[in-house]
């Protein structure tokens, strides 16, 4: 193949240069269908989807929903504020995209105004359609001419939109610190111009067109979050730089031999093709195993990533030996490619000193990378922010206002719902003792029901009156007459209002609380979650429901916890096992694959215990973020193996001509600067998104760079040299028999 690419050199670039302007311009882009409310990708069966199916009948649909808040910046709201309020709101209804404005309500303080927006069905997924919406309401807000008067438009969509911006604003971000950061490491590798340019050109075609084809697989059914699309920005760029240094050092390895260009191309390609053809598929399976994951986000993600994998495998494969045939030899100008090997390098060096003591390098590395994974017992779960405001976008500073005016129930309320197996309006005082033995539990720092709901205390005895006077309160007309059973206007109002708390039928009650444990986002509020369910549980048993549950942001964190953290254990096995079933195929053994997938699950403890040890014990975190073991794993186990196949392929190559002593240094001698490159690159661009992100994703961010580095230069360096020196011809068992051996031994007598 590689021949007849390096033949049609020029057919081939135009065809990927075609093919990726044409999805650009003809497919979605990967911004417009992004799901940001991580809670959203739960399970059906999980606790909190199950309650707030529950509590459904109260809970107005979140997709296209908004809240409009204002303030008077020097006191109470004055009359004259309320009407340059409603000229905004009449303003924003005169975009087809604002269905309603209504619901306004004065803070008690008497110092804030909200009032709720209802947007068309076409917004709910933010896009561009969301993002008109968003600022036609936004836009109205220049009407006003008083400066005092301070408007935000926050809730679900205005939430969406401004995390969707926030999200191309960060991939604008991490793109250009990524590609820079690879150009000044590719600059220093081969001390050349055009090197970095073409060896980063592939790659960055790969990403262009990675992305349109990811959001056109929403058709089928992937989801996709913000968190894929930062990730995939540095996989892509990072994954696809790799395979494309492992191809141009070898090529240029030919070259110093005198191999004419085409023809070093050719026989770069047949050798390491075939290396970076199984590192792909390791992470095209690893990801693929995301399959199984109960959380709808993991499976999300992993698809996603893998159509981008797979398309850098054949770019690096088609268009970088292409553009290689098309430079020549100046791609290493001004540098000059010489003959001969140079030397042992400080790789091998290394190497050679960890062959002549194996048991020393191998236990040392182990003990550096156990030492570190010791750091693991101070490991916990962090809550997170699902469908959480930007800092100091429009939406987060209507929340602030929100909290500060109304409370923080209004911002990040639990809902608390029982279902009783008959009406309560005839039995009220269950709705008295329910609010009572909540607040009693003390697991709640404030508790909303019916009763009180409307501002007043309506007593149970009122309620059954009412009830059999006036029926329940959803038939009730909204304006208020004498003619309705001559109750007074403010008793009416308050009857009226437990129509939000208690179903028509009267059997499905709702409570709005506050956890004592903190804020709905917090990591204490999560972590307080089985204490507030069992609370609710001993309530419900004590009223006589029958269905009851928690539901809203801390609950949802929870249950995304709990369930990411099984998805762990039960895909684990999948990943270790998958992985080492490409490295037997790849070389021919039963033996090597176990000691290299171990080494790389090591590492991963090792990684994850340092960042435990950085945001935990020196940061002084409550936790990790839940997606972080999840994904290092995924990531390090397979982007591990990468460098793993890459060496041993090469050790294996070596020792067809060499006793395995002596093969071992040249292998790490000749591919060392190849996997210490790739290793820093690919730890760069998470880290470069580690530095452009903030919360989840900078932990993730971090740890993968940590893992990364961890890999490339301790594992490469001592565990897996000094395991395959200790194991000798057994490394590749059982193709080779154990006969061999001696000459191994007799030319490791020689070579010492």
């Amino acid at each position: 193949m590689l021949r007849t690419v390096v033949r049609y050199r020029w057919p081939v670039v135009a065809f990927w240069v075609s093919v990726t302007v044409a999805s650009v311009v003809l497919l979605p882009s990967l911004a417009s269908v992004v799901r940001n409310d991580t809670a959203s990708f739960l399970p059906a069966n999980a606790p909190s989807v199950m309650a707030a199916r529950l509590a459904a009948p109260f809970l107005a649909p979140s997709g296209a929903t908004g809240v409009l808040v204002a303030t008077n910046t020097a006191g109470p709201l004055t009359p004259a504020d309320i009407s340059a309020i409603k000229v905004v709101e009449d303003r924003a209804l005169q975009s087809p995209l604002v269905v309603s404005v209504g619901g306004g309500a004065v803070s008690v303080d008497g110092q804030a105004y909200s009032a709720q927006v209802r947007f068309a069905a076409a917004t709910a997924g933010g896009g561009s359609a969301g993002h008109d919406a968003v600022n036609a309401v936004r836009d109205a807000f220049g009407v006003t001419r008083d400066p005092r008067l301070s408007l935000h438009l926050t809730g679900s969509l205005p939430i969406l939109v401004d995390q969707q911006a926030a999200a191309v604003r960060t991939e604008a971000i991490a793109v250009v610190g990524t590609i820079l950061l690879i150009i000044v490491l590719l600059a220093l590798a081969f001390r050349a111009v055009l090197a970095p340019l073409v060896a980063l050109a592939p790659a960055g075609l790969a990403l262009a067109l990675a992305g349109p084809l990811i959001a056109e697989s929403t058709h089928v059914g992937i989801d996709i979050s913000s968190l894929l699309q930062l990730l995939l920005t540095a996989l892509v760029l990072g994954a696809g730089t790799d395979y494309g240094l492992f191809l141009l050092f070898r090529y240029r390895e030919n070259l110093a031999t005198g191999i004419p260009t085409d023809e070093a191309i050719v026989a770069a390609g047949s050798r390491v093709g075939t290396s970076i053809t199984f590192s792909a598929l390791t992470v095209v399976c690893a990801l693929l195993s995301l399959l199984l994951a109960s959380f709808g986000l993991y499976r999300g993600v992993g698809p996603g990533l893998a159509i981008g994998i797979g398309i850098v495998l054949l770019v690096e494969l088609t268009l970088l030996p292409a553009l290689l045939s098309i430079v020549g030899p100046r791609l290493f100008w001004p540098s000059r490619v010489r003959s001969g090997s140079g030397g042992a390098g400080v790789w091998g060096r290394i190497a050679s000193r960890v062959v002549r003591q194996p048991v020393s390098a191998l236990v040392g590395g182990v003990l550096i990378l156990g030492g570190l994974s010791a750091f693991l017992v101070g490991y916990a779960p962090s809550g997170f922010n699902p469908g959480g405001a930007i800092a100091g976008s429009d939406s987060s500073l209507g929340q602030v206002m929100l909290a500060e005016h109304f409370g923080e129930i209004a911002v990040g309320a639990t809902e608390v719902v029982f279902r009783f197996p008959s009406s309560v309006w005839t039995a009220p005082f269950l709705l008295d003792r329910a609010q009572d033995e909540l607040w009693a539990s003390g697991r709640f720092s404030s508790v909303t029901g019916p009763l009180d709901a409307g501002g007043r205390y309506l007593p149970p005895r009122a309620v059954a009156r009412i009830y059999a006077t006036l029926g329940p309160p959803q038939r009730l007309p909204l304006v208020y007459t004498k003619a309705l059973g001559g109750l007074p206007a403010p008793l009416y109002a308050a009857y009226r209002v437990t129509a939000q708390y208690v179903t028509e039928d009267g059997r499905t009650v709702l409570f709005q609380t506050s956890l004592r444990a903190g804020s709905a986002g917090s990591t204490a509020a999560m972590q307080a979650v089985p204490s507030v369910r069992a609370a609710v549980s001993g309530v419900a048993r004590s009223v006589g429901a029958t269905q009851w549950g928690a539901a809203g942001q801390a609950p949802g964190a929870a249950d995304v916890s709990a369930i990411s953290g099984q998805d762990v254990v039960h895909i684990l096995p999948v990943v270790v096992l998958v992985l080492a079933l490409l490295l037997g195929l790849l070389l021919r053994s039963v033996v090597a694959p176990l000691y290299l997938v171990a080494s790389v699950v090591l590492s991963y403890t090792a990684s994850l215990g340092l960042a435990v040890l950085i945001f935990v014990t020196i940061g002084g975190q409550l936790g990790i973020n839940f997606t972080l073991p999840f994904f290092m794993f995924v990531f390090i186990m397979a982007l591990g193996e990468d460098y793993n196949i890459l060496v041993m392929s090469r050790i294996k190559e070596e020792t067809t001509g060499l006793p395995l002593r002596a093969s071992v240094p040249r292998a790490l001698a000749t591919t060392g600067t190849t996997v210490t490159t790739a290793g820093l690159i690919l730890a760069g661009t998470f880290g470069v998104l580690a530095l452009t992100t903030t919360g989840q994703v900078r932990q993730i961010g971090t740890g993968l760079a940590l893992g990364i580095l961890l890999d490339t230069f301790l594992v490469r360096t001592l565990l897996v040299p000094s395991t395959v020196v200790l194991l000798g011809s057994w490394n590749w068992w059982p193709l080779r028999s154990w006969a061999e051996a001696p000459s191994d031994r007799e030319g490791d007598r020689q070579s010492t």
